[in-house]
C-alpha cells in the first residue's frame, strides 16, 4: 500500500517543495507554500502493463462542423468567437461584485428558451439563485439549478445521454475532490476539479463555464496550469465607481483573443452597448486642458476614448506617478522622451493620468494621445475639442504608424470629429474620410510646438 507523505505546495503558481519555506524560489510569492498530502509513486511505475496503440489521421481532411450557440447577447458572442462551442471550457474571472455571476445568469437564461442549461454553485443556496434571478427579471427562465461543491456528485449528475448542454459552475475555487487530502481552493484541488469537468464536457459535447476569483494583483487565483486546461480566458473588468464593464478575451481557441464587450450595469442586470465611443465620451467636456481623445482598436472594434490627465508641482523628493486605465511602465517612457527630446521638465513634477470611463487601454498607439493630454496639462492650453490623436512614440522622439488607422478615422467622422493628430507614414493608410482633416507629424518636437502655439 503506497505510503502518505507530505509535500509543500506554493498556492500561487503551484510550485512543489520538499519542505515549508515562507517564501516560493519560483514565483517570488511569500506566506504561499501549505503543506498538502500525497500518495508516494508507485514504484514500478509503467512496467507491467502494456498501453493501447495510438491512431494516427491524416492532417488533410475536411474537420466536423461544430455549430455555435449564440446566447443572443451581442457583446458576449462577440468575445467567445459568435457564440458556444459545444465541448468548450470556458474560464471567467474578475474582482468580486463586478458582475461574474450575473452575466453568466443571464446567459444561461437566454439559452434555456432553446436547450437545456444548469447552474451549480458552491457559494449560493438555490433560494439566493432564485432571488438574483427575479432581481433580474428572470425567475420564469426554465434554468436548472443546484448547490454543491462535491466534484464526484457533479459529474455523476451531468454524465447522462441526455444532461444539460450549458453548464456554470460557480466557482471553480469552492469545487473539491473527495479522495485528496488539501482544501477546496488550493492548486491541488482546483486543478484536479477543472480536469475532470473539462474531460466530461468534451466527452458528453456539453459547454461548461467556470467563474474563478482573482488575486489582489488581479490574475486569476490557482496555478497557471488552469488556464492552459480550458479552451477561452475571459476576464471582466470594470470600476466600481462606474456602471461600464468590460468582457475581455484574453485566450480563444475557437476565436479572436483581443476582442472586447462592453456593457452597462443597470438594476436589470448587464445591458449590452452598441455604441461604446458614444458612451465613453458622453461626458466629455469642451476644450479643457489636459485632456485628449485617443482613436484606439479593440480587437475588431474602433473605439473612441478621453484621457485626461494632470501635472502639479511636487512638495516631496519623489514626486507621485498615478496611472488609472494605463500601463504605469509606459507613462514613464513617454514622461522620459518628453524631457530628453522636447526639453520639457517633468522630473519635480507629480503627473496623474486617467483613462475616463474605467477602460483599460493595452495597445502603444495610446501613446501620442498621453503625450497631448500631458503637454496641454503643463501649458494649461486645451486640445482641439474636434481633434482625435494616435500614434506610437519611439525613444529617440520618432512618431510611428499604427495599424488600421482608416478605421479608426472613420469612427472618428462618425461621432462628430473633423480633425486628426496621426503620424506621418501609416502603412498602408489610404485617404482620410471625407470631412477629417489631418496633422501628421513625424517627431514628438512637432506636437509640442503644436500645442505651445
Amino acid at each position: 500500500m503506497a505510503r502518505a507523505v507530505a509535500h509543500y505546495v506554493c498556492q500561487e503558481c503551484g510550485a512543489a517543495a520538499s519542505k515549508w519555506s515562507g517564501r516560493c524560489d519560483s514565483c517570488g510569492a511569500w506566506n504561499s507554500i501549505v503543506e498538502e498530502a500525497a500518495s508516494a509513486a508507485p514504484p514500478k511505475g509503467l512496467s507491467g502493463v502494456k498501453g493501447r496503440v495510438v491512431e494516427f489521421a491524416a492532417l488533410k481532411g475536411k474537420p466536423a462542423e461544430l455549430a455555435r450557440r449564440a446566447t443572443g447577447i451581442a457583446e458576449f458572442d462577440r468575445v467567445v468567437g459568435g457564440g458556444l462551442v459545444p465541448g468548450s471550457a470556458i474560464l471567467i474571472g474578475g474582482d468580486p461584485g463586478i458582475g461574474k455571476s450575473t452575466l453568466l445568469l443571464q446567459a444561461a437564461a437566454a439559452l434555456s428558451t432553446d436547450i437545456a442549461c444548469a447552474y451549480i454553485s458552491g457559494e449560493e443556496s438555490v433560494d439566493q439563485l432564485r432571488m438574483r434571478a427575479s432581481r433580474l427579471g428572470l425567475g420564469q427562465a426554465p434554468v436548472q439549478l443546484a448547490a454543491a461543491t462535491d466534484v464526484r456528485d457533479i459529474v455523476a449528475t451531468l454524465d447522462v445521454p441526455n444532461g444539460p448542454r450549458v453548464v456554470v459552475i460557480d466557482s471553480i475555487q469552492t469545487m473539491y475532490v473527495d479522495n485528496l487530502d488539501s482544501a477546496p481552493g488550493t492548486v491541488t484541488q482546483v486543478r484536479a476539479s477543472a480536469e475532470a469537468l473539462t474531460r466530461l464536457a468534451k466527452r458528453r459535447g456539453f459547454t461548461v463555464f467556470f467563474v474563478g476569483h482573482v488575486t489582489k494583483e488581479g490574475a486569476i487565483a490557482g496555478p497557471r496550469v488552469l488556464e492552459h486546461m480550458v479552451d477561452t480566458v475571459l476576464y471582466f473588468e470594470g470600476e466600481r465607481g462606474h456602471a461600464f464593464r468590460i468582457l475581455r478575451g484574453i485566450k480563444n481557441r475557437f476565436g479572436p483573443t483581443d476582442e472586447i464587450g462592453v456593457f452597462e450595469m443597470t438594476g436589470d442586470g448587464l445591458k449590452g452597448v452598441e455604441n461604446p465611443s458614444a458612451l465613453f465620451l458622453a461626458d466629455r467636456s469642451g476644450e479643457v486642458s489636459g485632456s485628449a481623445v485617443f482613436a484606439g482598436i479593440e480587437g475588431t472594434r474602433p473605439l473612441l476614448v478621453e484621457i485626461q490627465a494632470l501635472v502639479v508641482r511636487s512638495q516631496q523628493a519623489t514626486p507621485r506617478r498615478a496611472v488609472v486605465g494605463w500601463d504605469s511602465g509606459r507613462l514613464a517612457m513617454v514622461l522620459a522622451v518628453l524631457e530628453a527630446r522636447c526639453g520639457i521638465a517633468l522630473a519635480g513634477s507629480e503627473v496623474y493620468l486617467n483613462v475616463a470611463g474605467g477602460l483599460r487601454i493595452a495597445e502603444p498607439a495610446a501613446d501620442l494621445a498621453v503625450a497631448t493630454a500631458l503637454v496641454s496639462a503643463l501649458t494649461g492650453k486645451p486640445a482641439p475639442a474636434d481633434t482625435v490623436v494616435f500614434g506610437e512614440i519611439g525613444l529617440s522622439g520618432e512618431v510611428r504608424a499604427v495599424s488600421q488607422a482608416e478605421l479608426r478615422l472613420r469612427e472618428a467622422k462618425k461621432l462628430g470629429f473633423t480633425r486628426a493628430i496621426v503620424p506621418a507614414k501609416g502603412r498602408g493608410r489610404g485617404a482620410a474620410p471625407e470631412g477629417i482633416k489631418l496633422r501628421e507629424i513625424s517627431r514628438l518636437s512637432e506636437l509640442v510646438e503644436l500645442l505651445s502655439a
